[in-house]
């Protein structure tokens, strides 16, 4: 049952999330029912996001995995730059995911059977997770691979620029 209107659902999200992936040439793996997963190539690195859907909440999880893999012991510093950086996001946000050693950006999207251009929601949260993923790797890599302070490694993203190069 769907918790808003008292109706059944009858379609599967990422049988949408899989056929809008695919209509768009992205290889993608079924990792389940309620799991896809899409490699996408970065400025960077390469990136894994995956859509799951939990059936309960009727809720559509999307992660995009940063393949930085942390080399500092202290991870206070990530935990403080992650407070820093979530703290000026208006979507999603980002973590850290222990058993992997690595960041990840994560974003929640509602889904109901009367979901109005699901596809172009979808297309919009997989920019957004791309576009914070791309601006966020470079302080990333220099805190979890030099140890580098948060607040020293945000310093550049703070600065305004003028004018044209």
């Amino acid at each position: 049952m769907n918790p808003t209107n008292g109706t059944i659902l009858t379609n599967n999200p990422i049988d949408e999330v899989e056929n809008f992936l695919n209509l768009r040439s992205y290889a993608t793996e079924r990792r389940g029912s309620n799991e896809v997963v899409v490699a996408v190539q970065g400025k960077w690195n390469d990136m894994l996001i995956f859509f799951s859907f939990e059936e309960n909440m009727r809720c559509l999880h999307i992660s995009c995995l940063i393949n930085i893999e942390n080399q500092i012991e202290n991870k206070s510093k990530i935990f403080e730059l992650l407070a820093l950086i979530n703290d000026d996001l208006w979507m999603g946000h980002f973590s850290y995911w222990a058993e992997q050693k690595m960041m990840v950006y994560r974003h929640s999207l509602f889904c109901n059977e009367k979901s109005i251009h699901f596809e172009g929601q979808i297309a919009q949260i997989m920019d957004i997770a791309i576009k914070e993923c791309e601006r966020m790797y470079p302080v990333f890599n220099v805190v979890m691979t030099k140890g580098m302070e948060p607040t020293q490694a945000l310093y550049p993203m703070m600065m305004e620029t003028v004018g044209q190069a």
